[in-house]
């Protein structure tokens, strides 16, 4: 745990589990442990979690202990300024030293497992970042990227919009990154959040650079 405010906590999750639990729990997830470890998040809906990462992302989640608390946070991460967010990603060498973007995300199919990145499109698919490069992660061309999530944000939006750019994280297959990393997927650490009065930090993982 890396911070507990009482009616909601921020935990630090490892890369390679799942935010919500999967089918038979086959593989771990952080909703089957709060079930086991936390009475008061057990009761609400995917354990109390406020929000999800991805398999692959280590580092802050958040997770409520009443209801009220779930309903407040879970807003919150769908509003825009409510929450700031800044991850740290292992990216292919080639981004500028400091930028933005504002990219569209999107789907074509419900349940595809890859999401789409235009240049243009309605306000309710945009997402924005800005990063800033911290220097080499690695000697395979990679480079340690601090990216903040600007509003809301969106699926894999840090993930798809870099390779968009054409620096896919280190692992992430699927947007055309190399093999490699931690095995989960991409690199990316929830480094930082910002939520009500609290500042949390994640440490970032053993080897993750």
């Amino acid at each position: 745990m890396l911070h507990d405010a009482g009616a909601w906590l921020v935990l630090d999750k490892p890369a390679g589990w799942h935010s919500v639990m999967q089918g038979a729990e086959a593989e771990p997830s952080v909703e089957a442990w709060l079930r086991q470890a936390d009475t008061a998040a057990a009761g609400l809906p995917e354990a109390g979690l406020c929000h999800r990462l991805d398999r692959g992302t280590s580092g802050c989640l958040v997770a409520a202990r009443e209801a009220v608390w779930h309903g407040r946070l879970r807003h919150a991460f769908g509003s825009a300024g409510a929450v700031r967010k800044s991850y740290l990603a292992v990216a292919a060498r080639g981004l500028p030293r400091e930028g933005h973007f504002r990219l569209n995300f999107g789907s074509r199919y419900k349940r595809s497992a890859k999401v789409t990145v235009r240049e243009a499109g309605d306000a309710w698919t945009a997402g924005r970042c800005r990063w800033r490069v911290r220097g080499p992660a690695n000697e395979a061309g990679h480079d340690l990227v601090e990216v903040e999530l600007i509003g809301p944000g969106r699926r894999h939006q840090i993930r798809a919009g870099l390779a968009h750019l054409g620096s896919p994280l280190l692992g992430d297959t699927l947007y055309g990154g190399r093999s490699g990393g931690h095995g989960f997927g991409a690199m990316l650490h929830a480094w930082r959040l910002q939520l009500e009065d609290a500042v949390v930090e994640a440490p970032t993982p053993e080897g993750f650079v």
